[in-house]
């Protein structure tokens, strides 16, 4: 499909959103809470994910990206980066044909250079194994960085078109990550925190931000609902003022 960019067209507003990206915050802190190891917060973690996947897929929801994994988080305990490695592997172990099975795709996107080389082809298994599938999208991101994805964009891009002074965004769009999909209608972040960290900074221009206290684990069917029925009240002008919108639905 065509990346649309939102700065240089205006995009269709749906009811239910076509894109939601999610950073799912929160499960260490949920684990720390209940006295347990940091590791159960994300071992329940992925049960909030077999959830919310199968509630935007009966929502009519295209594509939806999970943040997992980002490239500051190899900062974290060395112990804690192992554990998500293995429970990333298990992961894809157990979910991928049940994905298929629902005709859903599975996508990883960022920089997979840096993972070991089995994870690497359980990756590239997944993907093949899900490619033909057309219900939804779940794209997972992996040492994934926004500022990542645009500077290797931009070297493809300039490699793209050696000796071009001038770039546009219809030039650079199509070497970003997740040029496959449309830009975000509705990004949620879990546990408490109200900033974006790096994730989708190029695609989320004009997505509308939704943020709750609820941890990652905890996050329901109730709480999706509670995030796009948010979003459904929101006024997606981009750029424009209100009378003009008024006019276009009158």
């Amino acid at each position: 499909m065509k990346y649309t960019s939102s700065t240089t067209e205006v995009p269709d507003a749906p009811a239910v959103p076509r894109h939601v990206a999610i950073i799912m915050d929160g499960n260490g802190r949920w684990a720390t809470k209940r006295f347990l190891p940091r590791v159960a917060g994300h071992v329940k973690g992925v049960e909030a994910v077999r959830t919310v996947v199968e509630a935007c897929a009966r929502r009519g929801v295209e594509y939806l990206t999970l943040f997992a994994f980002s490239s500051e988080n190899w900062r974290r305990p060395e112990e804690e980066v192992s554990l998500l490695m293995r429970l990333f592997v298990t992961a894809l172990d157990r979910e991928v044909s049940k994905l298929h099975a629902n005709n859903i795709r599975l996508k990883v996107v960022g920089d997979l250079s840096r993972f070991d080389d089995k994870l690497q082809s359980m990756i590239a298994s997944a993907e093949r194994k899900t490619a033909n599938n057309t219900r939804m999208t779940v794209t997972v991101c992996a040492n994934y960085g926004g500022r990542w994805d645009i500077m290797q964009a931009v070297g493809k891009m300039v490699a793209a078109h050696p000796g071009a002074g001038d770039f546009t965004e219809e030039q650079l769009a199509p070497h970003l990550a997740m040029a496959y999909a449309p830009e975000p209608d509705l990004f949620i972040r879990t546990g408490g925190e109200q900033r974006i960290s790096n994730f989708l900074l190029w695609q989320l221009a004009y997505t509308e931000l939704f943020f709750t206290d609820t941890y990652w684990p905890d996050f329901s069917i109730e709480s999706l609902d509670e995030a796009i029925a948010s979003y459904q009240h929101r006024e997606r002008r981009f750029g424009r003022t209100g009378a003009q919108l008024a006019e276009k639905t009158s």
